[in-house]
């Protein structure tokens, strides 16, 4: 390999591409560019929308799922003979977007603080693709058999677009045998990912002159007895479904109305309303399975109105679906990462987390994957998002030994 160019410049240039969802081009033809003259030999691919449109956790109308102009890229660096196991080491370019007026500066003009790395992405997660590449690029110059892929997939803020193709279409001439999704973890294991179902609510009304609002039926009572009952279904859920790594969180399978639009007119009745909720799913349940209890429970309260009876509600799966998560601690790749942490002296402890990654599209399609990256996910989607450079530092190291003990099998 060639020596090491710095990876807070190799970061700063790929923190500087805006790629918001939809507009990674740019970013991705850089990386594989890097990741040629790196040594890696590079994969480019599109997701095929008609490819993820039967799966449930996508739109069924293909024409929905946007991969047109999205590349995703990968570079393979084979170690010594490329006899033994295939580590892939797996980060998302894609960000949301950045509310500017929230920011301090140019969201896309990385800036310093000390050590601290201020950029839409820096923790979010394009820090830690870059510890994958540098982690990958010294494997290649330990005596070590086997290939280490690093990829840089699109579309993760969307459902996990890239991820999803490469496991369902593999770029590759051969399967992974375990991953590392590096997303911002605080550099522990995260081995349990929360799933969301993502449902829009649609009520109708009558509407009405607001000085003579009893012509009318106003939609947001309606509203607020579905929301307060969906609020009692959460609270007796954090008490029924119980999982030991969420134990720590006081409400482990959140619902949350996250819009909610009503009327058109100050002087009139609202007779529309419109609200998408995100509803959590635990480890060891699946998005049907809590679909089933919120359209029964939806059942119940139309049942109990002869409004909602007659102009009965809409309640539809909108956007995509996030199935939760998991793998066993015992797993060799999850060992490796813990191995890594208790060589350095860092805690090993696994974790659950309630967001969801594109670790679960691994998982089920039988790659071991565990959660593992610089920075904080209470960063992520934040304001002059940043993150650490000493914690990355050490993401490159740990990611390193982790790999190592992976493709020796060296693990307790």
């Amino acid at each position: 390999m060639t020596d090491d160019p710095d990876p807070r410049t190799f970061a700063e240039r790929l923190l500087s591409f805006d790629t918001t969802d939809g507009d990674e081009f740019p970013a991705q033809d850089w990386l594989e560019g890097q990741l040629s003259d790196f040594g890696f030999e590079t994969y480019r691919w599109e997701a095929d929308p008609k490819c993820l449109a039967v799966s449930p956790s996508f739109p069924d109308d293909p024409e929905e799922i946007e991969t047109a102009g999205r590349p995703n890229v990968a570079g393979v660096l084979e170690l010594g003979s490329g006899v033994g196991s295939t580590v892939l080491l797996n980060g998302h370019v894609d960000v949301v977007p950045a509310e500017v007026d929230q920011w301090s500066s140019d969201p896309f003009e990385p800036t310093w603080d000390g050590d601290r790395l201020v950029a839409r992405g820096a923790a979010d997660m394009k820090c830690g693709l870059v510890a994958c590449v540098f982690a990958a690029r010294r494997l290649a110059d330990a005596d070590l058999d086997g290939h280490v892929i690093v990829e840089s997939v699109v579309g993760e803020e969307a459902g996990g677009i890239g991820a999803a193709s490469s496991v369902r279409e593999s770029p590759y001439p051969f399967e992974p045998d375990a991953g590392i999704v590096a997303e911002p973890t605080d550099l522990t294991p995260v081995i349990a990912t929360e799933g969301s179902l993502m449902k829009r609510l649609a009520l109708s009304g009558r509407s009405a002159h607001a000085a003579t609002p009893w012509h009318g039926e106003s939609v947001l009572p309606h509203f607020e007895r579905i929301h307060q009952a969906l609020a009692e279904f959460e609270r007796k859920r954090t008490h029924e479904v119980t999982h030991p790594l969420y134990e720590e969180f006081p409400r482990p399978w959140p619902i949350v109305a996250g819009t909610v639009e009503a009327g058109s007119w100050a002087s009139s009745v609202p007779a529309r309303l419109e609200s998408e909720f995100r509803i959590g799913v635990a480890p060891g349940e699946t998005v049907a399975e809590v679909e089933r209890r919120v359209d029964s429970l939806l059942a119940e309260l139309v049942a109990d109105s002869e409004w909602l009876t007659e102009h009965s509600p809409r309640f539809e799966r909108f956007s995509v679906q996030f199935e939760p998560a998991e793998i066993d601690p015992d797993e060799p790749i999850v060992r490796a990462v813990r191995h890594a942490l208790d060589t350095a002296g860092h805690d090993s402890t696994p974790r659950g987390a309630t967001y969801g990654t594109d670790a679960r599209h691994y998982i089920a399609a039988g790659i071991p994957t565990v959660v593992f990256g610089p920075g904080s996910v209470q960063q992520a989607h934040f304001p002059d998002e940043s993150i650490d450079w000493t914690e990355v530092s050490s993401g490159i190291d740990l990611l390193e030994s982790a790999g190592r003990a992976f493709l020796t099998g060296s693990t307790p």
